[in-house]
């Protein structure tokens, strides 16, 4: 049967939820220190104490180092902390000179007159233990969703009760608008940020929060939890409207349909959860003409993006006179979402502007008809048409359209190419997006390549399994690494892939080498390339020839010796093409053509701006000498000029001037 100690005990590790270890690390902490604050222990004295949790007796034990005789205590720095080995042996008789021996010095009323000194320490231990713990169990849940209890509503925010003691923050900023909560009440929050504090861990959620949708997608769509349905963008506006772009990566797989569920029950669910917004899940497209056209949520009568505008990606986007209003949103929210989806900045018009547009355009610029013989009959026609339709005001038939939308889109992209070879900055441009996407490729290459080094029994053990610090596997998992297998991918990119992390440096990269290497866990080399190193080695020659340098006079001209009759003239050495030579090359352009035009064109613009600039010439201004005199008559102040005589060469001679 246990005792009322050990009941006890048990009962505050339940209640502040803290292991058995941590709890009697604190009470012996407590009882030691309550008997130097009692008894007078110097710092320097060793004391540790012993608790029986079956009994609940506690013992307080001095370490006392073992010396040969009195002299040796005398001579060593601290006597007190020594003992002579005769008294040694009768507390262990197995004792010897350098051994440390433990003496019990419990007092006999310890544990009723220390109980009121170790309380403090006690509770303040355990207070410092559960914030640690709190702290590192909700830094893990950061980026998630959990349940709280509205506790208070207060002018800064919302207060919630989450765990036993623990209290989470919304502020005004993260709250859905129009939304009220009452006391008591139990809601889904995001976990946005902990922060460490002295007062404990500070814990921020939200509910407006982008991810907030991301992760209730996840909880009420399976196929999105298991990776067969991929979110790639959300744009959203709380409390009122949210975009959702998702692809399949499942071959006959409505991501759509998936994620609406039958007769749309799992968007609703969502939907209610965050206060009725409205939630428009479209299909991730990697045309962006596409894309964008399936963000507005309608249909579309035509796209023409736009890369390399000075202002932005653009998209100009036509609709049908009748849904322009539709196209816009109210307040311009459809607009605005499809902006924030798709990357694009959206120019909506209707299909007879757009169409008087590129008239009025045509006729102002005349030089663009060069560049459109295709469709240069279909111009008279659109006039015509909208001439006709501007009169009568009839809907636009199917072919009526069709020549609209070939008029349109034809002159936009005209437009737009004629710009581009205008701007020196849109070739580099060009250039330096499609080194971009080159050098994407070959990450993803390299990435692919890296995984297959790495053992599949890898991606099944979890960071702890590694001896890595606290913080640096926090940094880790912030970085979204959830086990081994994902952190040697890292290393197989090589040291730059885990410098990049946040919080990884030269010295935590150190250590999670170490830690890898010491898990028994090794890199796999794949069998193509363990195979050409063989046929290398194999086919290497045993004494390759080695070339020697010509000397001088077999280099000359002049030692050569000149054919003899009958015999061909040796074939002169001929430098390949300078074009074979850079063809080889697979980056898509010369840097210092870059630099070159870069050059060339801010050169030429300092010389368009920049006036000519003429040296002004100063003039020495003369000093003239004067002194200020009081006049006793006047009784006023009169300046004495000084000027050099004429008829003197020198300034000796001075007559005053009034």
């Amino acid at each position: 049967m246990k005792s009322e100690f050990a009941l006890a005990f048990n009962q505050i590790c339940a209640e502040y939820g803290l292991p058995r270890d941590i709890v009697l690390d604190a009470l012996r902490t407590a009882l030691v220190t309550a008997y130097r604050r009692d008894w007078k222990v110097p710092q320097h004295q060793s004391v540790t104490a012993e608790v029986n949790l079956n009994t609940g007796l506690a013992h307080i034990f001095l370490e006392k180092v073992v010396v040969a005789d009195e002299a040796a205590l005398e001579a060593a720095e601290f006597p007190d902390t020594a003992i002579v080995l005769a008294e040694a042996r009768k507390l262990n008789p197995q004792a010897s000179i350098g051994d440390v021996v433990r003496l019990d010095v419990t007092p006999r009323n310890f544990g009723r007159i220390a109980a009121q000194t170790a309380k403090q320490v006690i509770t303040q231990k355990l207070r410092e233990a559960e914030r640690e713990s709190q702290f590192h169990r909700f830094s893990r849940q950061e980026n998630e969703i959990i349940i709280g209890t509205v506790q208070s509503v207060r002018p800064r925010g919302v207060v919630l009760h989450l765990e036993r003691t623990e209290e989470a923050l919304m502020p005004k900023r993260e709250q859905l608008p129009g939304e009220r909560y009452h006391v008591h009440q139990k809601i889904r929050v995001y976990v946005l940020e902990v922060k460490r504090t002295s007062r404990g861990p500070e814990i921020i959620v939200s509910r407006a929060h982008p991810l907030m949708l991301r992760r209730l997608l996840e909880l009420e769509v399976p196929e999105i939890a298991s990776g067969q349905v991929e979110i790639k963008a959300i744009a959203r506006e709380a409390g009122s409207r949210a975009k959702v772009a998702v692809a399949s990566h499942q071959q006959g797989l409505d991501p759509v349909g998936a994620c609406v569920g039958m007769r749309g029950v799992r968007i609703q669910n969502v939907s209610r959860e965050l206060h009725g917004e409205r939630i428009d899940v479209v299909l991730w497209d990697p045309d962006p003409a596409q894309f964008i056209a399936n963000a507005l949520s309608m249909k579309v009568f035509s796209v023409t993006p736009d890369e390399y505008n000075s202002q932005g990606r653009t998209a100009s986007v036509v609709v049908m006179d009748d849904q322009l209003s539709l196209a816009i949103g109210r307040l311009g929210q459809n607009a605005r979402l499809t902006a924030k989806l798709t990357g694009y900045r959206v120019d909506i018009q209707g299909v007879t502007e757009a169409a008087l547009n590129t008239l009025q355009q045509v006729n102002e610029s005349p030089e663009l008809l060069d560049d459109l013989k295709e469709i240069v009959p279909l111009i008279p026609r659109l006039a015509n048409i909208m001439h006709l339709h501007e009169e009568e005001h009839y809907p636009y038939n199917d072919e009526e359209l069709k020549v609209i939308k070939t008029v349109i889109e034809a002159v936009k992209k005209v437009v737009i190419a004629r710009r581009d070879r205008e701007r020196p900055e849109a070739a580099l441009l060009r250039k330096r997006r499609s080194a971009q996407q080159q050098a994407q490729v070959e990450r993803q290459e390299a990435i692919a390549l890296a995984r297959k080094r790495v053992p599949p029994e890898a991606y099944e053990r979890k960071l702890s399994t590694l001896d890595l610090a606290e913080k640096v596997r926090r940094h880790l998992i912030r970085n979204g690494l959830q086990n081994v297998g994902e952190v040697m991918e890292r290393m197989a990119l090589g040291d730059e892939s885990l410098l990049m992390l946040d919080g990884v440096g030269a010295k935590a990269l150190r250590e999670i080498k170490a830690a890898v290497e010491n898990s028994g866990l090794h890199f796999v080399e794949p069998a193509s390339e363990i195979a050409e190193e063989e046929a290398e080695t194999e086919a290497a020659p045993a004494a390759p020839e080695v070339a020697v340098a010509p000397t001088e006079a077999e280099a000359s001209p002049e030692a050569v010796p000149a054919p003899t009759e009958g015999e061909a003239p040796a074939p002169e050495a001929v430098a390949p093409p300078a074009e074979e030579a850079d063809s080889e090359s697979d980056f898509p352009f010369q840097l210092e053509e870059i630099v070159e035009e870069m050059e060339d064109v801010l050169v030429e613009e300092e010389e368009e701006e920049l006036p000519p600039i003429t040296p002004v010439k100063k003039k020495k201004r003369k000093k003239k000498s004067r002194t200020l005199v009081y006049d006793e008559e006047t009784g006023e102040m009169i300046a004495v000029r000084h000027r050099r005589r004429r008829s003197s060469d020198t300034w000796e001679d001075f007559e005053d001037d009034f």
